[in-house]
């Protein structure tokens, strides 16, 4: 039984990754283990399916799915796991990820893939986070950490933004 949680980042090319790049980094300052692979849709088909279908019992939690144009490959693993899918649309050169999105979110009833915005790495991993932190309690109190920080972040910008606008109309 694994202790760690565990998701797999699956992107259908290689020139997915400076996208899924920003996925990762989240995954990483979460403590998600993950396994990084390009699998295609359309021409890795066999590998998408007997991945998703032994992902369960190689101890993965969730699936990220990056697709561009078609983008298929969220939807195919989808139907080979019980596990969550996540998919992430990439933006194309045709239809500026239009057409990924609509291809991600666009999915039968029975065959359900969460999905997040075009070229939304970081949501796609936080999502993850959020799904795993039903099962792994400590996922939750490093959410409402990074719930915290983001606020203070906010509130920070906040001030110092006003400050400049005092001190610029009213010096």
């Amino acid at each position: 039984m694994f202790s760690n949680p565990k998701v797999a980042v699956i992107m259908g090319s290689d020139s997915d990754y400076p996208v899924v790049e920003g996925c990762i980094k989240v995954l990483k300052d979460f403590g998600v283990d993950f396994k990084v692979m390009v699998c295609s849709a359309h021409r890795t088909p066999d590998k998408a399916a007997e991945f998703s279908k032994k992902a369960e019992e190689n101890g993965y939690d969730a699936i990220i799915a990056a697709a561009g144009k078609a983008a298929h490959l969220p939807g195919i693993l989808a139907a080979y796991t019980v596990l969550p899918v996540i998919g992430l649309p990439i933006k194309s050169s045709t239809l500026d990820g239009l057409d990924s999105l609509l291809s991600i979110v666009q999915m039968p009833a029975g065959v359900p893939v969460a999905t997040v915005a075009i070229n939304g790495s970081e949501n796609a991993a936080l999502l993850a986070v959020q799904i795993l932190a039903g099962k792994y309690p400590e996922l939750r109190e490093k959410l409402r950490q990074f719930k915290e920080e983001m606020k203070k972040s906010v509130e920070e910008k906040d001030r110092r933004l006003n400050s400049k606008i005092n001190e610029h109309y009213y010096a």
